[in-house]
């Protein structure tokens, strides 16, 4: 958009070819050069403080002005406070502390697959009604080309191994081969 002679808004004529998507530079990753270090999970409990202090105002304010049969500030506020300190004892307790990266679970998934690992990649899921943090594996043997693949699911708090799954490599790498 752009702006008129009379500091308007008005809608520039651009195409849908010129229009492009882009990421903020701080968030493009192609340029970064060095380790990465992937946010704590325990950033959860902020809002989960802040639920609670909602709450504790919400408390305050229905037990000051309940005898006096006020208009906004009914038993709803009551059961407004209720629902926000559930919230928040929820966000507290989904808020795990990952104490488990993602080099310490691509350790964890070699020594679990049992076979020397080439290519590897690790994403951050979570499972269970609680969110708990786990990394999921994908590894490749070493050969050339991989003979075997597989898939770990490696716990972020502790760093137990939760599920695995190692097969022989379906994918056919002859037209790749030199």
């Amino acid at each position: 958009m752009s702006e008129s002679n009379d500091g308007t808004p008005e809608a520039s004529a651009l195409s849908d070819a010129e229009i492009r998507d882009a990421l903020p530079e701080d968030l493009d990753a192609a340029g970064y050069v060095g380790p990465y270090l992937f946010p704590n999970n325990n950033r959860r409990r902020i809002p989960a403080y802040l639920y609670w202090a909602i709450s504790a105002v919400c408390i305050i304010v229905w037990f000051v002005r309940r005898g006096h049969e006020p208009v906004l500030i009914n038993n709803g506020m009551l059961v407004a406070a209720v629902v926000l300190a559930l919230i928040g004892l929820y966000s507290f307790i989904a808020g795990w502390n990952l104490a488990i990266d993602e080099s310490d679970a691509l350790v964890a998934a070699t020594r679990q697959v049992g076979f020397p690992v080439g290519h590897a990649s690790a994403q951050m899921g979570w499972r269970g009604l609680l969110s708990r943090p786990t990394w999921r594996v994908l590894v490749y043997s070493a050969d050339d080309p991989p003979e075997k693949r597989g898939l770990v699911l490696v716990d972020g708090v502790d760093g137990s191994i939760v599920e695995w799954f190692v097969e022989d490599n379906p994918e056919d790498w002859a037209a790749l081969s030199s």
